[in-house]
């Protein structure tokens, strides 16, 4: 097993870039300044999630497509960008690699998540109908996870053939937006909270109101997924957002963020390419999840610092599942027990740096990389767990009331 620490960029633009200061032998810090940067995202041990649908589907949900797996050894992926581990030209993923050596079955792997609410868009209409998606396994955020099993979006697994299902950490099993563990598995789950870049911000960061500072007015960004955004700024306001909380406390926390974007404070609301303007400086600060940093570090020298704030931070899980139209169902279901692995779960974990969910990983990461598995933010201890909050399941009415007024004040 190759459990390297150093994360290529994956980015076509990226990779571009290195060979050009390769020919034109610019300096490393002349490269870092003009590249695009790399991203990661994504997904942790949350005993609940956030899911919902915006509201019950007014027709029967649709029925699961034929399986062809016997007839055709392929499966189709979707996940987020840079979300599983690479080699070093950033050309293959030597998980998948070996995968298919092993099974036989080919992989086409796409990163085609940008975030939750786009993707559920671009596919929410050929969900409805049953229709294959192209996508044999999607990897959303457990509240979209959520709203895709309670429509009937997704298949129920078959766990026959799954068995290293078992290796789910005990924390992950009992989750509302899957009961039962019937649908979806976690693929990796992390932090969202405060990122900045050390040169612009020396004093570094520890709380909400550090972000808010006037002189970091039109160089700051945060997230598009607004269970983290809503999240910490609800967590500075004194609320759990894991907790008791209604409209007046989701009021508070749009009308902060509402006025922060309209000043002027706020320069964008992005998705996983918020890490690009962290790399190129047109954003110093934000609000960002915890592997993306990581990951920007090992290309940027250390250039950028990570903190969950004072107040608290999110916690969220990135789930596997399998559309109602796909048509390589067991293929689907072959590699998700192949990925269970502890031994394969700690080498996506090397590279990708979110949290695993699989038992047995750290003892297996520890074999190769004993400094990595002590690392918090892939195996958090109790402290770390402490100090971070899952956003509470919404009710269909309050998903669509308080994602509607998120989308509004962001622009989307």
């Amino acid at each position: 097993m190759n459990n390297s620490r150093r994360r290529p960029p994956a980015d076509p633009m990226v990779r571009a870039l290195i060979q050009q200061a390769r020919a034109t032998a610019l300096s490393r810090r002349q490269f870092l300044s003009v590249s695009a940067g790399v991203a990661g995202t994504a997904a942790l041990l949350a005993a609940c999630g956030t899911g919902g649908a915006p509201g019950a589907s007014s027709t029967a949900a649709p029925s699961a497509a034929t399986d062809v797996s016997d007839a055709e050894k392929l499966v189709r992926w979707a996940n987020w960008t840079l979300y599983l581990d690479q080699n070093d030209a950033g050309t293959q993923y030597p998980t998948l690699d070996a995968f298919t050596k092993q099974t036989g079955i080919e992989v086409e792997y796409l990163e085609d998540i940008e975030d939750n609410d786009t993707f559920y868009g671009k596919v929410s209409g050929q969900l409805a109908n049953g229709d294959d998606i192209g996508y044999d396994i999607v990897t959303p955020t457990d509240w979209m996870a959520g709203r895709l099993i309670r429509l009937g979006y997704a298949q129920e697994l078959d766990l026959a053939n799954i068995p290293n299902a078992d290796n789910l950490v005990s924390t992950l099993r009992d989750v509302d937006y899957d009961e039962g563990r019937k649908h979806a598995l976690t693929w990796q789950s992390g932090f969202g909270g405060l990122a900045w870049d050390k040169a612009k911000v020396p004093g570094g960061m520890q709380s909400l109101d550090d972000l808010w500072k006037p002189e970091l007015a039109g160089k700051v960004e945060v997230l598009s997924e607004m269970h983290d955004t809503i999240g910490l700024i609800m967590l500075s306001q004194g609320v759990d957002p894991s907790g008791d909380w209604g409209d007046a406390e989701y009021d508070a926390a749009i009308e902060l963020l509402r006025e922060k974007i309209e000043s002027g404070h706020i320069r964008q609301v992005k998705g996983n390419s918020y890490t690009q303007d962290l790399v190129s400086g047109d954003a110093w600060a934000c609000i960002g999840w915890s592997g993306d940093i990581t990951a920007l570090n090992y290309e940027a020298d250390n250039r950028f610092d990570f903190v969950v704030p004072e107040a608290g931070g999110t916690l969220w899980s990135d789930e596997m599942l399998i559309p109602i139209g796909a048509t390589h169902k067991r293929n689907a279901e072959t590699l998700m027990n192949y990925y269970y692995e502890p031994e394969v779960a700690a080498e996506v974990a090397a590279w990708v740096n979110y949290v695993t969910p699989v038992e047995g990983a750290r003892e297996a990461m520890e074999k190769s990389d004993p400094e990595l598995a002590a690392d918090t933010n892939i195996f958090p201890d109790a402290e770390t767990l402490a100090k971070v909050h899952v956003f509470r399941t919404l009710t269909p009415d309050e998903e669509t009331r308080y994602n509607g007024q998120f989308l509004e004040v962001i622009g989307a």
